[in-house]
């Protein structure tokens, strides 16, 4: 990549599916473009899933653009998606350097300036993909310093095998926390809290489903509002391999306690119930420090978006964000983000790119 220009036409921040995504489509219209990932190696934060997670457990993982997806029957998923991530690069000869973390990336002169320690590069416009696996979220209650026995999140699940024998409370109404209690289950004894009432999803989710989901979280980020998960609007449904943890009762949710004690939890009634772990599957948050120099947020407090546009600084793109962060909506934005990048160096030059693609 040393004939890169001095400055390039975009630079993408991730490569994970929505950045591989956006990154062959910026091939196909000819921009000349760098992907910067902070990983060692491909695959984006399906490396770092736990062993547990087969590829049959992560309800399909879309195709990339030009390939076929892995199979359900591919066995571990952080095997199976990273070496399709590492073969998609490879095939379709994408420009992705790594390991690079990116700090921060600021302004000069009309031009970006993304900067990973001493390292920087300079591009008319830049595609964030980096998605949310490198901030998990964990709520704030009374007594967590106190307790004695074990905390993990989500984002360090080591399989289920790792707490055999110790009651475990888990905390979340998403889909983690779903299949986190399918596997303990039957394994040892839990406890299931949440903020709200799950809300359970009894019809087949059809692909029309997906669409009016996905559509309601457009919704929140063409607003400026925090992006919300796909699963808060979809609702949450039981799979064949969960059914033996609903017989067991692990799907009887209690309301979320109220503190945390040295040996367990308490609610706000006084009721107590201890348990040996608390395993937070609270979801993550958008990972987009590095872009706090451009002041992208809006007074609603997220990112508001046209499309995958930053409405407050056209220059920047956003995938892997809000109805985005599915491998699904992961591809559809990467195509809308090659557009958008398209659309603005053609404009700011004076007359329109010719596309390579549509």
């Amino acid at each position: 990549m040393s004939d890169l220009p001095d400055v390039l036409d975009s630079l993408v921040i991730g490569a994970g599916q929505a950045g591989l995504s956006a990154s062959y489509h910026l091939q196909r219209r000819g921009l000349q473009h760098v992907v910067l990932d902070a990983d060692a190696a491909p695959g984006g934060a399906w490396q770092h899933r736990w062993d547990s997670l087969s590829m049959h457990d992560v309800h399909g993982v879309a195709a990339l653009p030009d390939a076929e997806p892995p199979g359900e029957d591919t066995g571990r998923a952080n095997v199976a998606v990273p070496a399709y991530f590492a073969a998609y690069e490879r095939e379709h000869g994408l420009p992705v350097v790594r390991p690079v973390r990116v700090d921060r990336v600021t302004e000069d002169d009309g031009l970006l300036v993304i900067r990973a320690g001493e390292r920087s590069w300079t591009s008319r416009t830049l595609v964030n993909a980096t998605g949310t696996w490198t901030q998990p979220f964990v709520p704030r209650y009374p007594g967590m310093d106190t307790f004695v026995g074990e905390q993990l999140h989500t984002h360090d699940f080591p399989g289920a095998e790792h707490f055999r024998g110790r009651r475990v409370v888990v905390v979340g109404g998403g889909a983690s926390a779903v299949q986190f209690l399918g596997e303990l289950a039957p394994l040892t004894d839990t406890l299931w809290v949440t903020r709200r009432a799950p809300v359970w999803r009894t019809d087949d989710f059809s692909p029309e489903a997906g669409r009016a989901a996905v559509a309601l979280v457009e919704e929140r980020v063409r607003r400026g509002l925090p992006p919300a998960s796909v699963v808060s609007v979809t609702g949450l449904a039981l799979r064949p391999q969960e059914r033996e943890a609903e017989r067991l009762g692990a799907y009887d949710r209690q309301p979320m306690f109220a503190s945390v004690e040295p040996d367990g939890v308490r609610w706000a009634d006084g009721r107590f119930e201890h348990v040996d772990v608390i395993l937070w599957a609270t979801g993550f948050r958008p990972a987009i420090s590095h872009l706090a120099p451009l002041r992208l947020r809006s007074p609603a407090g997220g990112i508001q978006l046209d499309g995958t546009t930053a409405v407050a600084d056209r220059r920047v793109q956003l995938v892997g964000y809000g109805p985005s962060a599915s491998t699904i909506g992961a591809n559809r934005a990467g195509r809308a983000a090659a557009r958008g990048v398209a659309e603005w160096i053609g404009d700011t030059a004076g007359l329109r790119p010719t596309p390579g693609g549509a």
